[in-house]
């Protein structure tokens, strides 16, 4: 017999209480991921095999502008002279840029950032492009509906809230919400409507602290720490180890077996027996098999890993992991900046791309990055060896996996040539800025709605979800694919 909606509510919010105080444990996401197994919700459509997301997020919002650079010197369309021309003391010699040739694009060259590539540990993110295992999503960004230059400069039309502010951007990256205030993340909403994926621990987590995008109405994500804190530590519950530690949890488990006619108790009863679970599953655990750079991304990968390698005693179908790395607000020295976070991120996204290889999901697990915006193209303190640039809009995304459609780039045309990749002209029809003093803040042509929806498609979310996932979904004209992903 299904279980009414009160008595689900009353069990989730019973359990959060009563195994906090029963195990000492502060990982609430437990107790709601066990109480929504009463609840009558949807699992993966299709093929049930084990699919994760890792979302990478670049705090501060990266500057796209010197991520993904014209290599071709086409006069039809934005070159390497246009944006060296404009960047000043900013822009990357044409010599260092890793080339990449895109077939969207008529097959002319673009170059990434030369920290992408080669490194002392591996050979970073560059050669997945070669192997079609890497796309990019270009020109993307908060978006309430698709929006013109006109519109973008016409009162009538609505555009995110708070443009340009990074909390208020962090936050609409987040939730995928952008023309009003959201509690719950994209993350968390389609760990809502998929907990039939779910196992001993929930299925969204983060390695990055408490963050909107895991939090759900009815799932609350676990948090836990990094690669320096051992999976058996995770869930460890306080209490039980010291003098009189085996006496208490004799008696904690006798407890936990009465009174369990009442709803409430018998919830709590049955979460904390999840927890415990989980506990042991976590208490001899493989670590990788491939060496991980010793950085902050590089550690949260790595645990990411560990967890991923124990997906089969932890019974889970489907993972959502949040991953973070800071320092991408470069109003000043953007260049020596922006080249260590790179590096960071290229060197620890290899090592997890392998790693996902040696465990054999390379094709299960996609990662992708987010981050509160894009950056001008005009310079900050231009002149000034320190230059860097500020807040902007509409930015490039990175998508790798071995499902990943790769080796071109993806997303809405923008209003200048016919192809996704902004035209790098201050003031012109994808810039926001117009006048005498135009910043080259690029107008978004692919929202995070559809980079997010066409993620979630893969991951196994229904179509006929999308919308309770993506409110704004609608706004887009049916383009809720945007094809990156089988």
């Amino acid at each position: 017999m299904k279980k009414s909606r009160r008595e689900f509510i009353k069990k989730s919010g019973c359990a959060l209480g009563m195994v906090g105080l029963a195990t000492q444990m502060e990982h609430f996401g437990l107790m709601s991921a066990l109480a929504q197994k009463v609840d009558d919700q949807a699992a993966p459509e299709g093929d049930a095999a084990y699919k994760a997301l890792v979302v990478i997020f670049w705090s501060g919002g990266n500057d796209g502008n010197n991520l993904v650079i014209p290599n071709h010197n086409d006069a039809t369309i934005s070159n390497y002279g246009v944006y060296s021309a404009a960047r000043s003391n900013l822009a990357i010699p044409q010599n260092q840029l890793l080339p990449i040739s895109v077939p969207r694009m008529g097959g002319l060259t673009y170059g990434l950032h030369p920290s992408l590539g080669v490194g002392a540990t591996n050979n970073g993110i560059h050669e997945l492009w070669a192997q079609n295992k890497m796309a990019i999503v270009t020109n993307c960004g908060t978006l309430v509906r698709p929006l013109t230059k006109a519109q973008y400069q016409s009162s009538q039309f609505m555009k995110p809230y708070q443009l340009f502010s990074h909390s208020d951007q962090v936050t609409q990256a987040q939730t995928s919400i952008s023309n009003t205030q959201a509690f719950t993340g994209w993350g968390g909403r389609i760990s809502d409507r998929m907990t039939g994926a779910g196992g001993l621990i929930p299925m969204v987590t983060s390695i990055a602290g408490a963050q909107l995008f895991t939090t759900g109405q009815t799932t609350l994500p676990l948090a836990i720490g990094d690669s320096n804190t051992p999976l058996a530590n995770v869930l460890n519950p306080a209490g039980f180890t010291n003098l009189g530690g085996q006496a208490r949890l004799a008696a904690f488990n006798s407890l936990r077996t009465m009174d369990l006619e009442s709803a409430h108790i018998d919830a709590a009863s049955n979460v904390t027996d999840a927890a415990m679970s989980a506990n042991a599953a976590l208490q001899n655990t493989l670590d990788t098999s491939v060496a991980f750079p010793n950085t902050g991304i590089g550690r949260q990968l790595r645990q990411v890993a560990r967890l991923i390698k124990e997906r089969n005693d932890l019974n889970v179908t489907r993972q959502i992991f949040y991953c973070q790395i800071g320092g991408f607000d470069t109003h000043n020295n953007q260049l020596t900046g922006q080249a260590n976070l790179f590096t960071q991120y290229s060197q620890a996204v290899r090592s997890f791309y392998d790693e996902m290889g040696m465990q054999g999901v390379q094709d299960s697990v996609t990662t992708f990055t987010l981050s509160d915006f894009g950056r001008t193209f005009n310079p900050a303190a231009a002149g000034s060896a320190s230059v860097g640039s500020d807040h902007a809009w509409g930015n490039h995304m990175f998508v790798i996996g071995g499902s990943v459609l790769g080796g071109n780039f993806y997303g809405m045309n923008t209003a200048v040539n016919g192809t996704p990749y902004p035209q790098l002209t201050l003031g012109g029809l994808d810039d926001t800025d117009s006048g005498t003093a135009p910043r080259g803040r690029w107008i978004p042509t692919t929202s995070v709605d559809q980079y997010a929806a066409t993620l979630a498609k893969w991951y196994g979310l229904p179509d006929a979800q999308q919308a309770e996932v993506f409110p704004n979904i609608g706004n887009f004209n049916g383009n809720t694919n945007l094809g990156f992903l089988p």
